[in-house]
Parts: structure tokens; sequence; C-alpha cells
């Protein structure tokens, strides 16, 4: 072959290596675009954060920046990988799996008197402790998981920092690895496990994450489909509330994340599903015309 010919051949193909990343880096030909959104409209005097990706358009929302790669105790929203963790490991047979009331272990009870804490003091299935954010039920599984297990889960995960440290021996209810300890996630990290999750790419069964995916769904209608599972409890100086999920609607996923500041449990208590809906209609992601099917 002589030399021209070699050139040429040379020339040729770092011409195609150079279109074929610039092909990559074009907007809508599978590249990654981000922008930052103004919602502060939203959060009004709330110190929040909001994270939305469109499957379709590979393209990432933010609110505030900084704070959505902030981690913070996913405190309840842990309860998604958990219950993958419970299926998985054969601890939990299906969602209708029972785990009875012990009344007796929980002295604390006589206080649960307002919403969702009154419906924990019964008989628990895997539905009905997602549904109701039940913390003992929760407790229970990962107990009869054991921390080892619940440690492989969530580095296999690569879930937040992944850190299980804080164990679950505390005799505090409300505190234990995922609650006001050490495991810690962000809104960035909430959005790339949900994605995994939700395309059944997590490292375990695609029966332990569909049973899952089943029982998240809170709202249903002819125009879209809302998944998620809040979170909250006490930090320092006040509560942080978080509502993660997805909405399946327009032919497409769209996963969020957020997360807000408040001085008590009451005050995030519907204020972070009813902001997240309302951003999400905004960025039109959530349809307003759909029936309830």
């Amino acid at each position: 072959m002589n030399r021209r010919r070699i050139c040429g051949n040379l020339i040729s193909t770092g011409l195609g290596v150079i279109l074929a990343v610039f092909a990559l880096a074009a907007p809508g030909v599978g590249s990654i675009q981000e922008r930052s959104e103004d919602l502060s409209r939203f959060f009004r005097n709330t110190t929040g954060a909001f994270v939305l990706y469109d499957s379709n358009r590979n393209h990432y929302v933010r609110y505030n920046v900084p704070r959505c790669r902030k981690r913070f105790s996913p405190f309840s929203t842990f309860k998604i990988p958990n219950s993958v963790i419970g299926l998985e490991t054969g601890v939990i047979a299906d969602a209708d799996f029972v785990i009875r009331w012990d009344p007796n272990a929980f002295p604390q009870a006589s206080q649960w008197t307002t919403p969702p804490f009154v419906y924990w003091k019964q008989d628990q299935t895997l539905r009905s402790a997602i549904k109701y954010s039940v913390v003992w039920y929760y407790r229970e599984l990962a107990r009869r998981v054991g921390l080892e297990k619940e440690k492989k889960y969530v580095a296999d995960f690569h879930y937040g920092n992944e850190d299980v440290s804080g164990g679950l021996s505390s005799p505090n209810l409300f505190e234990c690895f995922w609650l006001r300890s050490s495991l810690q996630i962000s809104a960035d990290e909430q959005i790339e496990f949900l994605k995994r999750f939700y395309g059944l790419k997590l490292p375990v069964s695609a029966r332990s994450q569909q049973i899952t995916k089943d029982i998240l769904v809170l709202e249903k209608t002819s125009k879209y489909t809302l998944s998620g599972k809040t979170g909250g409890g006490a930090i320092p100086n006040g509560t942080l509330g978080w509502f993660v999920g997805y909405v399946e609607a327009n032919n497409n996923v769209y996963f969020f994340a957020m997360n807000i500041d408040g001085p008590n449990y009451d005050a995030i208590n519907n204020k972070r599903i009813d902001l997240t809906k309302q951003i999400l209609r905004a960025l039109g992601c959530m349809p307003t015309d759909g029936e309830n099917k």
C-alpha cells in the first residue's frame, strides 16, 4: 500500500472519530443536558432543592444546585431499597407478608394519635407499611435481614455514602442507620438510584424490584401514574422533608427528588408532596386533566 493511500485512510478514520465525537455531544443525540431552574416561587420562604430527570430527552433540571449535591439522612425514602432488600433475601415473601404488631414493644405508641402514626398500631403487610411509612415494620425487616446483608446491598446499590455503621440497635425507634444516623444521600443520588431501580437494573431479581415498584404507586389517572415515597425527620434546628419518585406520562418517565426544611413535621408533611406536584405540573410532566382510574 502506497504512502498516499495510507495517509488517506488515516485522515478518513480520524475524521470519522471526530464526527462521532461531535455527534455524541450534539443536543438531542443521546447527550446529557442540564439546566438550573429558578423555582423559588414554589419554595418561597422554604429552603429546599429539586431535581428532575427527563428520560426521553436525557435532560436534568435542578433548583438550588449546591443543595442538590448535599447529602442528608434518607429517612423513610430508604423504604424503597429496604423493600427490595427484604424481598431479595426472602425475609419478606411478597407485598402481603405480615409482621405482627406487638404493643408491648412500643411504650411510646400511646402518643401515636394522628395520621399516619395512628395506623401503625396494628399488624402490617409490606404494602400497608410503605403506604403508612411504618417505621417499626421496616426496623424489624432490617433486623431479620441483618446488618451485614444490609451493608452488602446498600453498597451493591451504590446508595448514597453506603454507610450503615449507625446500626440497628438504638432503643430509639426513630434512630438507626437510615434515620438521623450514618447513611446519607443527596437529591442527585436519589435520582440515579431511582433510574436504576425503575429500569430493573439493580443487581437483584427483577421480581424484587417489580413488587416494590407496584407498591409505590400513589396516583393513577388516564393521563399519568405517580409513584414515590416521602421521608422526614429531625435535623439540627428543625425538620427535613423528602419526596422522591417518578411520573409516567406523555410516553415518558420523569424522575424527581426534592427536599425541604421546616420548623416541625406538620410544616413539611403535606407541603413536600403538594409543592412537588405543583412543580411537576409547571414543568409539563404531570397533566392536570386526567380522571382517576
